[in-house]
């Protein structure tokens, strides 16, 4: 798995001769401070990453643990990172995506990588996440946070620090639970089950028992504690551990619920900062994470008929380890480093009430896959004049087997990117990218079977390729700031789900996706700022798939936007205005189960009041006038509600209006 690693002692020896972090060209990504303080609705990463970054939309799964896509990629299409660990679920039906696995008041910053231009994550095609949490301090720190809002919503966090010259200590952890949210016409998640069965009585099995309608939605706790260690003052041993535990989560549009979810995160990582005027800093760390996720259908009425209450218990963990050496040559910084990781994933059906298989034999949905990988990695970075100019490459070699006697694949790729910013003058400047990367199948794509044995996953799948170029222009100044991107992304052998075939679903298939993003802030007083964004993109296939017409891609949402208006008063208290608003979804692939949405906008308004400098009340409401809209569609790649062979999927909707409010001290 890590038959690399020994190269980097090679490369450390040939070249050694405050911990260096290249700086970021931020015209190629997107970053969000102080997430733990401005995400206060929920824990839910998600949500907070959607309505502050314009190319990101949400994928509504339930109440909380909601999935994103980046200019419609998802999946593993995209990369997720906390701390340097590279985190993934155990769910096939995407119940417990990567970033639910964080929560927002763990997190101190996140960067959203927009395109394939990150060289130091495995599998970063289209664009990533890269999660910071916070750190520990060496002053004592304290955070209370209480929160309730609507349909019973129930937050309490705490976060403590401090230490000493040697020993830094955190603890952080929160409890959160919630009855259903009810969407603008008043229906709970039951509900919308319900009407959707009224108008299509052959999906009446998946309806919740009537003593499980009322339930709560989810409760979800989470720890999170980390200690690091100065051995010397430029050595330092870093240390964390991340529990969360999630129980009876309801999914709406699903056939089942997840029963618990529950995940770890370790990290043991030892950082060595100015061995030389050269070598600046030396980074190893070693990670490791695992999730427990049965899904069910213990809740629904489908449960009551033979063979009864089925479950598909997944898990999965990761492993990997990742060293990075960092250079300063001249005017140039430069980073390289080595990455391996291994990642397994089970799944077994079988009965929950006797325990015991589906069927006359053990019946697996992903029979012990694993995906081993090793790379190498290099970045580069140099101002020429007026000219800030960034290279990266990577190399990976992947190996994917299986326990089931299906075919293993080895793939290997090499991946490379440029970005270039001109700046015009202090205020001004243009930026212009050309990368490339590559993302191997994952097992779902590969491997799964349903619970009627069918064989989903198509073994023989080709990785996917992702050329695409980047541009766009941005200028700041004391009056207003301003960015504009544009893309045009060219994806060879796309992985996607073609619902018409019987068995072997996924295909691989050439696409295009195009668009592009507009972020801008007008500072009108010293006291009042309007801030805007918008994103639009498109997909088309290359060619339609084979027994189809549509090229239209699935998961691209339409042109959406949203404006801010506002008013900062006395100790950093803010009231703020929001308007959010999509056009209709019209450009959809309806032959793999998507659907036109309806135009929709909402107002939203919060009032942060600082009552002193340690304690800081909120008071909010989404969607005041009780919009029922929905912001993703039904592409069938998800397994969703649907009435026999009718093409009319389940539509999840968002929620109606929610009033919220949060309290926070601080010492």
């Amino acid at each position: 798995m890590l038959k690399i690693i020994p190269l980097s002692l090679i490369a450390v020896a040939a070249l050694s001769a405050s911990e260096f972090e290249l700086p970021k060209i931020s015209v190629e990504s997107t970053t969000l401070t102080e997430v733990s303080k401005n995400a206060q609705i929920s824990a839910d990463l998600a949500q907070a990453l959607s309505s502050s970054v314009p190319s990101i939309d949400m994928n509504r799964r339930s109440g909380i643990a909601n999935d994103i896509y980046i200019r419609g990629q998802k999946r593993d299409n995209i990369s997720v990172e906390v701390d340097g660990t590279k985190v993934q679920g155990a769910c096939v039906n995407r119940m417990d995506p990567p970033i639910s696995h964080v929560l927002t008041n763990q997190i101190e910053e996140v960067e959203v990588i927009e395109g394939p231009y990150d060289v130091e994550i495995f599998g970063t095609l289209s664009g990533g996440v890269k999660i910071k949490t916070k750190q520990p301090t060496k002053e004592l720190h304290g955070e209370l946070n209480l929160g309730y809002g609507s349909w019973n919503y129930k937050k309490i966090g705490a976060t403590v620090s401090g230490g000493n010259d040697v020993v830094r200590l955190l603890v952080s952890t929160s409890y959160e639970s919630s009855d259903q949210y009810e969407d603008g016409d008043g229906n709970t998640i039951a509900q919308q089950i319900d009407n959707y069965i009224a108008a299509n009585p052959a999906a009446a099995a998946m309806a919740f028992k009537p003593e499980h309608k009322d339930m709560e939605a989810y409760t979800k706790k989470s720890v999170m504690t980390k200690m690091f260690v100065n051995i010397t003052d430029d050595q330092e041993l870093r240390l964390s551990y991340t529990a969360n535990r999630s129980d009876d989560v309801l999914y709406g549009n699903s056939k089942m619920d997840a029963i618990y979810d529950d995940s770890n995160i370790y990290s043991i990582e030892y950082n060595i900062k100015d061995l030389t005027d050269i070598y600046k800093n030396i980074n190893l760390q070693y990670y490791y994470s695992n999730v427990d996720h049965p899904m069910s259908t213990q809740y629904r009425i489908s449960s009551n008929a033979v063979p009864g209450d089925n479950t598909n218990h997944l898990t999965t963990d990761m492993r990997g380890i990742k060293l990075k050496n960092s250079f300063l040559l001249d005017d140039y910084k430069l980073l390289v480093g080595l990455d391996g990781s291994q990642r397994k994933w089970d799944g077994d059906y079988y009965n929950t009430t006797t325990g015991l298989p589906i069927g006359s034999g053990t019946l697996k949905s992903i029979n012990d896959a694993v995906t081993e990988n090793a790379a190498i990695f290099a970045k580069l970075e140099k101002t020429f004049g007026a000219f800030d100019v960034s290279a990266g490459a990577r190399y990976d070699s992947t190996d994917i087997t299986n326990g089931g006697g299906l075919e293993s694949n080895s793939y290997s790729a090499l991946g490379a990117n440029i970005f270039a910013s001109y700046n015009i003058n202090k205020a001004n400047k243009l930026f212009l990218g050309l990368g490339r990367a590559s993302r191997v199948p994952d097992a779902r794509e590969l491997y799964f079977i349903s619970s009627n044995g069918t064989t989903v996953g198509t073994p023989n799948l080709e990785q996917t390729t992702n050329t695409e170029i980047d541009f766009g222009y941005e200028a700041k100044n004391e009056l207003y700031s301003f960015k504009i991107k544009g893309f045009y992304s060219m994806l060879d052998d796309y992985i996607y789900y073609n619902n018409d075939l019987a068995s072997n679903k996924f295909v691989n298939i050439d696409a295009k996706v195009y668009g592009a993003e507009l972020s801008a802030s007008y500072f009108a007083t010293d006291e009042i700022t309007v801030d805007m964004g918008a994103s639009y993109k498109r997909g088309k296939k290359d060619e339609a798939l084979a027994g189809q017409t549509d090229k239209d891609l699935a998961d691209m949402a339409p042109l959406r936007g949203n404006i801010a208006l506002n008013y900062e008063y006395i100790n950093s208290s803010m009231a703020t205005v929001e308007v959010q608003a999509s056009d209709k979804w019209s450009d959809i692939d309806e032959d793999n189960g998507e659907q036109v949405l309806k135009a929709w906008a909402i107002l939203n308004a919060k009032l942060k009041h600082a009552l002193n400098k340690n304690t800081e009340i909120t008071i909010g409401v989404n969607n005041l006038f009780n919009q029922t809209y929905a912001v993703n569609n039904t592409y069938k790649d998800l397994t969703l509600i649907v009435a026999g062979n009718t093409s009319d999927v389940m539509l999840m909707n968002e929620p109606g209006r929610y009033i919220y409010t949060n309290l926070t001290f601080k010492f």
